[in-house]
Protein backbone atom coordinates (compact mmCIF):
# COMPACT_ATOMS: atom_id res chain seq x y z
CA UNK A 1 0.00 0.00 0.00
CA UNK A 2 1.74 3.49 -1.36
CA UNK A 3 1.64 6.41 1.31
CA UNK A 4 -1.26 8.20 -1.05
CA UNK A 5 -4.04 5.69 -0.30
CA UNK A 6 -2.68 5.13 2.83
CA UNK A 7 -3.35 9.28 3.42
CA UNK A 8 -6.65 8.65 1.74
CA UNK A 9 -7.73 5.64 4.07
CA UNK A 10 -6.91 8.13 6.97
CA UNK A 11 -8.84 10.43 5.35
CA UNK A 12 -12.11 8.89 5.21
CA UNK A 13 -11.52 7.28 9.02
CA UNK A 14 -11.25 10.59 10.23
CA UNK A 15 -13.88 12.20 8.13
CA UNK A 16 -16.36 9.51 9.26
CA UNK A 17 -15.26 9.42 12.92
CA UNK A 18 -15.71 13.19 12.88
CA UNK A 19 -19.26 13.36 11.03
CA UNK A 20 -20.01 10.22 13.72
CA UNK A 21 -18.95 12.52 16.67
CA UNK A 22 -20.38 15.51 15.03
CA UNK A 23 -23.81 13.13 15.30
CA UNK A 24 -23.48 12.01 18.99
CA UNK A 25 -22.80 15.32 20.00
CA UNK A 26 -26.07 16.68 18.08
CA UNK A 27 -28.11 13.97 19.46
CA UNK A 28 -26.61 13.83 22.96
CA UNK A 29 -27.13 17.54 23.34
CA UNK A 30 -30.92 16.27 23.58
CA UNK A 31 -30.66 13.08 25.59
CA UNK A 32 -27.91 13.17 28.29
CA UNK A 33 -27.04 17.08 27.98
CA UNK A 34 -24.08 18.17 29.73
CA UNK A 35 -22.87 21.47 31.40
CA UNK A 36 -20.11 22.84 33.14
CA UNK A 37 -21.96 25.61 34.45
CA UNK A 38 -23.14 23.90 37.96
CA UNK A 39 -22.49 25.61 40.57
CA UNK A 40 -23.55 24.35 44.81
CA UNK A 41 -25.62 27.34 46.11
CA UNK A 42 -26.51 28.11 49.72
CA UNK A 43 -28.30 30.34 51.95
CA UNK A 44 -26.32 32.79 53.08
CA UNK A 45 -27.59 34.48 56.33
CA UNK A 46 -26.45 37.97 57.78
CA UNK A 47 -26.26 38.41 61.25
CA UNK A 48 -27.14 41.66 62.62
CA UNK A 49 -27.34 42.79 66.23
CA UNK A 50 -31.09 43.79 67.87
CA UNK A 51 -29.44 46.04 70.30
CA UNK A 52 -26.75 48.98 69.75
CA UNK A 53 -23.62 49.36 71.94
CA UNK A 54 -19.76 48.68 71.66
CA UNK A 55 -18.84 44.76 71.26
CA UNK A 56 -16.83 43.93 73.77
CA UNK A 57 -15.86 40.62 73.08
CA UNK A 58 -16.20 38.22 69.75
CA UNK A 59 -16.56 34.53 70.57
CA UNK A 60 -15.67 32.87 67.16
CA UNK A 61 -13.27 33.22 64.32
CA UNK A 62 -13.00 33.06 60.87
CA UNK A 63 -14.61 29.92 59.16
CA UNK A 64 -15.82 28.40 62.34
CA UNK A 65 -18.06 25.57 62.66
CA UNK A 66 -20.49 26.52 65.22
CA UNK A 67 -23.75 25.23 66.88
CA UNK A 68 -27.51 26.85 67.08
CA UNK A 69 -27.45 29.24 70.08
CA UNK A 70 -23.57 29.55 70.36
CA UNK A 71 -22.47 33.01 71.20
CA UNK A 72 -21.00 34.98 68.39
CA UNK A 73 -19.77 37.91 69.88
CA UNK A 74 -21.05 40.14 73.06
CA UNK A 75 -22.13 43.83 73.21
CA UNK A 76 -21.73 46.00 76.12
CA UNK A 77 -24.65 45.51 78.34
CA UNK A 78 -24.36 47.77 81.49
CA UNK A 79 -26.69 50.09 80.09
CA UNK A 80 -29.68 47.36 79.54
CA UNK A 81 -28.44 46.20 82.94
CA UNK A 82 -29.52 49.82 84.53
CA UNK A 83 -32.71 49.98 82.12
CA UNK A 84 -33.69 45.99 83.53
CA UNK A 85 -33.25 47.82 87.00
CA UNK A 86 -35.55 50.83 86.28
CA UNK A 87 -38.37 48.27 84.44
CA UNK A 88 -38.33 46.56 87.47
CA UNK A 89 -38.80 49.30 89.89
CA UNK A 90 -41.57 50.36 87.87
CA UNK A 91 -42.77 47.07 87.96
CA UNK A 92 -42.62 47.93 92.24
CA UNK A 93 -44.55 50.72 91.87
CA UNK A 94 -46.94 49.81 89.66
CA UNK A 95 -48.05 47.26 92.16
CA UNK A 96 -48.13 49.40 95.23
CA UNK A 97 -50.25 51.55 92.95
CA UNK A 98 -52.50 48.50 92.32
CA UNK A 99 -52.51 47.83 96.09
CA UNK A 100 -53.41 51.27 96.80
CA UNK A 101 -56.20 50.84 93.94
CA UNK A 102 -57.53 48.08 96.02
CA UNK A 103 -57.68 50.07 98.87
CA UNK A 104 -59.74 52.55 97.18
CA UNK A 105 -62.10 50.19 95.97
CA UNK A 106 -62.67 49.13 99.38
CA UNK A 107 -63.43 52.76 100.31
CA UNK A 108 -65.58 53.42 97.06
CA UNK A 109 -67.81 50.29 98.37
CA UNK A 110 -67.74 51.57 101.57
CA UNK A 111 -68.90 55.10 100.11
CA UNK A 112 -71.43 53.49 98.57
CA UNK A 113 -72.91 51.77 101.34
CA UNK A 114 -73.03 54.95 102.80
CA UNK A 115 -74.60 56.63 100.01
CA UNK A 116 -77.08 54.14 99.31
CA UNK A 117 -78.46 54.17 102.87
CA UNK A 118 -78.50 57.81 102.40
CA UNK A 119 -80.26 57.93 99.25
CA UNK A 120 -82.92 55.37 100.65
CA UNK A 121 -83.22 57.52 103.93
CA UNK A 122 -83.68 60.51 102.10
CA UNK A 123 -86.12 59.23 99.56
CA UNK A 124 -89.04 57.50 101.97
CA UNK A 125 -88.84 61.03 103.83
CA UNK A 126 -89.10 62.45 100.38
CA UNK A 127 -92.47 59.91 99.90
CA UNK A 128 -93.87 60.09 103.04
CA UNK A 129 -93.82 64.44 103.27
CA UNK A 130 -95.35 64.23 99.68
CA UNK A 131 -98.12 62.09 101.18
CA UNK A 132 -98.68 64.75 104.11
CA UNK A 133 -98.50 67.55 101.54
CA UNK A 134 -101.14 65.75 99.65
CA UNK A 135 -103.27 65.99 102.81
CA UNK A 136 -102.34 69.64 103.55
CA UNK A 137 -100.62 68.86 106.71
CA UNK A 138 -96.83 70.49 105.90
CA UNK A 139 -95.85 73.38 103.37
CA UNK A 140 -94.81 73.01 99.89
CA UNK A 141 -91.35 74.63 100.94
CA UNK A 142 -91.16 71.17 103.51
CA UNK A 143 -91.74 69.08 100.64
CA UNK A 144 -89.10 70.63 97.69
CA UNK A 145 -86.67 70.31 100.94
CA UNK A 146 -87.17 66.37 100.96
CA UNK A 147 -87.41 66.42 97.16
CA UNK A 148 -83.86 67.97 96.86
CA UNK A 149 -82.22 66.25 99.45
CA UNK A 150 -83.65 62.68 97.56
CA UNK A 151 -81.91 64.32 94.36
CA UNK A 152 -78.62 65.21 95.70
CA UNK A 153 -78.42 61.51 97.30
CA UNK A 154 -79.19 60.09 94.15
CA UNK A 155 -76.58 62.12 92.80
CA UNK A 156 -74.27 61.03 95.31
CA UNK A 157 -74.68 57.23 94.71
CA UNK A 158 -74.47 57.26 91.41
CA UNK A 159 -71.46 59.66 91.67
CA UNK A 160 -69.57 56.66 93.95
CA UNK A 161 -70.77 53.91 91.85
CA UNK A 162 -69.24 55.93 89.09
CA UNK A 163 -66.01 56.04 90.76
CA UNK A 164 -66.40 52.13 91.42
CA UNK A 165 -66.10 51.23 87.83
CA UNK A 166 -62.91 53.70 87.47
CA UNK A 167 -61.24 52.02 90.10
CA UNK A 168 -62.16 48.50 88.51
CA UNK A 169 -61.13 49.52 85.19
CA UNK A 170 -57.62 50.28 86.11
CA UNK A 171 -57.26 46.90 88.20
CA UNK A 172 -58.50 44.57 85.67
CA UNK A 173 -59.83 41.48 85.93
CA UNK A 174 -57.56 40.20 88.86
CA UNK A 175 -54.71 40.83 91.32
CA UNK A 176 -51.68 41.46 89.26
CA UNK A 177 -53.74 42.74 85.75
CA UNK A 178 -53.71 46.02 86.36
CA UNK A 179 -53.36 48.43 83.71
CA UNK A 180 -49.83 49.95 85.53
CA UNK A 181 -48.65 46.62 86.20
CA UNK A 182 -49.67 45.17 82.74
CA UNK A 183 -47.43 48.15 81.06
CA UNK A 184 -44.39 48.09 83.69
CA UNK A 185 -43.88 44.27 83.41
CA UNK A 186 -44.25 44.54 79.43
CA UNK A 187 -41.10 47.16 80.27
CA UNK A 188 -39.51 44.70 82.20
CA UNK A 189 -39.98 41.98 79.28
CA UNK A 190 -38.82 44.33 76.79
CA UNK A 191 -35.57 44.90 79.02
CA UNK A 192 -34.63 41.65 80.10
CA UNK A 193 -34.93 40.88 76.31
CA UNK A 194 -32.73 43.63 75.25
CA UNK A 195 -30.27 42.32 77.96
CA UNK A 196 -30.29 38.69 76.37
CA UNK A 197 -29.84 40.40 72.62
CA UNK A 198 -26.55 41.86 74.23
CA UNK A 199 -25.31 38.56 73.36
CA UNK A 200 -25.69 37.43 69.94
CA UNK A 201 -25.74 33.95 69.14
CA UNK A 202 -25.72 31.41 65.75
CA UNK A 203 -29.48 31.30 64.35
CA UNK A 204 -28.64 27.46 63.09
CA UNK A 205 -25.93 25.18 62.92
CA UNK A 206 -23.61 26.88 60.17
CA UNK A 207 -20.02 28.21 59.48
CA UNK A 208 -19.07 31.86 60.10
CA UNK A 209 -17.20 33.29 57.12
CA UNK A 210 -15.49 36.39 56.38
CA UNK A 211 -15.08 37.50 59.80
CA UNK A 212 -14.36 41.22 59.71
CA UNK A 213 -15.22 41.91 63.43
CA UNK A 214 -12.93 43.12 66.42
CA UNK A 215 -13.46 44.39 69.85
CA UNK A 216 -14.17 48.01 70.59
CA UNK A 217 -16.89 48.08 66.94
CA UNK A 218 -19.61 49.70 67.49
CA UNK A 219 -22.96 47.54 66.40
CA UNK A 220 -25.81 49.01 65.02
CA UNK A 221 -29.25 47.74 65.39
CA UNK A 222 -30.35 45.89 62.08
CA UNK A 223 -26.99 46.18 60.39
CA UNK A 224 -25.07 43.23 59.62
CA UNK A 225 -21.52 42.23 61.19
CA UNK A 226 -21.21 38.85 60.50
CA UNK A 227 -22.06 36.35 57.81
CA UNK A 228 -23.35 33.09 58.29
CA UNK A 229 -23.75 29.76 56.30
CA UNK A 230 -26.50 27.19 57.81
CA UNK A 231 -25.33 23.62 57.71
CA UNK A 232 -26.97 21.48 55.25
CA UNK A 233 -28.70 24.85 53.53
CA UNK A 234 -26.03 23.74 50.22
CA UNK A 235 -28.09 22.72 46.88
CA UNK A 236 -26.23 22.30 43.70
CA UNK A 237 -27.91 24.42 40.48
CA UNK A 238 -27.09 23.76 36.92
CA UNK A 239 -27.95 26.13 34.07
CA UNK A 240 -28.60 24.05 30.79
CA UNK A 241 -29.33 25.48 27.20
CA UNK A 242 -33.19 25.28 27.25
CA UNK A 243 -33.26 23.62 23.72
CA UNK A 244 -31.10 20.64 25.88
CA UNK A 245 -33.80 20.18 29.09
CA UNK A 246 -37.19 20.92 27.25
CA UNK A 247 -37.99 17.52 27.45
CA UNK A 248 -36.85 16.74 30.88
CA UNK A 249 -39.16 15.60 33.66
CA UNK A 250 -39.39 13.64 36.68
CA UNK A 251 -37.82 10.41 35.19
CA UNK A 252 -34.50 12.04 34.46
CA UNK A 253 -31.66 11.52 36.92
CA UNK A 254 -28.25 13.94 36.92
CA UNK A 255 -24.48 13.01 37.59
CA UNK A 256 -22.22 15.44 39.42
CA UNK A 257 -18.38 15.72 39.00
CA UNK A 258 -16.95 18.16 41.29
CA UNK A 259 -14.04 20.39 40.73
CA UNK A 260 -13.54 20.67 44.25
CA UNK A 261 -13.01 16.26 44.38
CA UNK A 262 -11.49 15.65 40.65
CA UNK A 263 -12.01 11.25 39.62
CA UNK A 264 -15.52 11.28 42.17
CA UNK A 265 -18.91 10.74 40.89
CA UNK A 266 -21.83 11.88 42.47
CA UNK A 267 -25.55 10.82 41.48
CA UNK A 268 -28.53 13.58 42.23
CA UNK A 269 -32.17 14.08 41.83
CA UNK A 270 -33.61 16.99 39.91
CA UNK A 271 -35.60 18.86 41.98
CA UNK A 272 -37.11 21.37 40.02
CA UNK A 273 -36.59 23.67 36.46
CA UNK A 274 -36.80 27.43 36.90
CA UNK A 275 -39.40 28.86 35.87
CA UNK A 276 -37.68 31.98 33.84
CA UNK A 277 -34.42 34.19 33.94
CA UNK A 278 -34.08 37.91 35.03
CA UNK A 279 -33.46 38.83 31.44
CA UNK A 280 -37.23 38.85 30.79
CA UNK A 281 -38.48 40.05 34.55
CA UNK A 282 -40.85 42.96 34.02
CA UNK A 283 -40.70 45.79 36.07
CA UNK A 284 -43.64 48.85 36.72
CA UNK A 285 -41.00 51.16 36.28
CA UNK A 286 -43.10 54.01 34.14
CA UNK A 287 -40.43 53.61 31.46
CA UNK A 288 -40.73 52.08 28.29
CA UNK A 289 -39.60 48.75 27.57
CA UNK A 290 -35.90 48.92 26.33
CA UNK A 291 -34.99 46.39 23.50
CA UNK A 292 -32.00 44.38 23.33
CA UNK A 293 -29.73 44.31 19.93
CA UNK A 294 -27.71 41.87 19.11
CA UNK A 295 -25.32 42.09 15.71
CA UNK A 296 -24.35 38.60 15.68
CA UNK A 297 -25.96 36.22 12.94
CA UNK A 298 -25.64 33.40 15.48
CA UNK A 299 -27.09 34.67 18.85
CA UNK A 300 -25.77 32.77 22.18
CA UNK A 301 -28.23 30.37 23.17
CA UNK A 302 -30.64 30.93 26.27
CA UNK A 303 -29.66 28.93 29.20
CA UNK A 304 -32.30 28.10 31.82
CA UNK A 305 -31.33 26.53 35.75
CA UNK A 306 -32.16 23.33 36.96
CA UNK A 307 -31.86 22.40 40.61
CA UNK A 308 -30.72 18.92 41.78
CA UNK A 309 -31.14 18.01 45.39
CA UNK A 310 -29.88 14.63 47.28
CA UNK A 311 -30.31 12.54 50.30
CA UNK A 312 -26.65 12.56 51.24
CA UNK A 313 -24.99 15.15 52.63
CA UNK A 314 -22.75 17.35 49.99
CA UNK A 315 -18.97 16.90 50.15
CA UNK A 316 -17.55 19.12 53.08
CA UNK A 317 -14.52 20.02 50.26
CA UNK A 318 -17.43 21.83 49.12
CA UNK A 319 -18.51 25.65 50.16
CA UNK A 320 -21.29 28.25 48.42
CA UNK A 321 -20.30 29.09 45.03
CA UNK A 322 -17.92 25.84 44.43
CA UNK A 323 -18.43 24.84 40.49
CA UNK A 324 -19.24 21.15 39.25
CA UNK A 325 -19.95 19.66 35.91
CA UNK A 326 -23.72 18.36 35.58
CA UNK A 327 -25.22 15.88 33.13
CA UNK A 328 -28.86 14.54 33.28
CA UNK A 329 -30.23 11.23 31.39
CA UNK A 330 -33.25 9.49 31.43
CA UNK A 331 -33.48 6.49 34.23
CA UNK A 332 -35.50 4.29 31.25
CA UNK A 333 -33.08 4.35 29.00
CA UNK A 334 -30.29 2.19 29.66
CA UNK A 335 -28.46 3.49 26.61
CA UNK A 336 -27.84 7.22 27.52
CA UNK A 337 -27.51 6.40 31.10
CA UNK A 338 -24.45 4.43 30.25
CA UNK A 339 -22.80 7.42 27.57
CA UNK A 340 -24.12 9.71 30.58
CA UNK A 341 -21.93 7.96 32.65
CA UNK A 342 -18.59 7.82 30.19
CA UNK A 343 -19.13 11.47 29.71
CA UNK A 344 -19.05 12.85 33.21
CA UNK A 345 -17.01 10.40 34.44
CA UNK A 346 -13.65 11.23 31.52
CA UNK A 347 -15.33 14.70 33.02
CA UNK A 348 -14.38 14.02 36.33
CA UNK A 349 -10.88 12.93 35.24
CA UNK A 350 -10.55 16.13 33.23
CA UNK A 351 -10.88 17.59 36.52
CA UNK A 352 -7.17 16.74 37.45
CA UNK A 353 -6.24 19.23 34.89
CA UNK A 354 -7.79 21.74 35.38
Amino acid sequence: MNADKQFRIWMRTLIVLFIVLFAYVITADRYAPITTEGRVQGYVVQVAPEVSGKITQVLVVNNQQVRAGDPLFNIDDRKYQIELEKAKLSLKSAYEKEATLYSQREAALANISRAEANYINSHREYLRLQKLSNRKVISQSQLDNAQAQDRVAKATLLAEEQNLKVIESQLGRAKGESTAVLTARNQVERAELDLSNTVVVAPSDGVVTNLQLEEGTTANVNSPLLTFVPSGSLWLAADFREKSVAAINQHYSALVAFDANPGEVYPFSISSRDYGVAAAQQRPDGFLTEVASNNRWVRDAQRTRINLTTDKPLPQSLFVGSRATVVVYPQTDSFWATMARVQIKLASWFHFIY
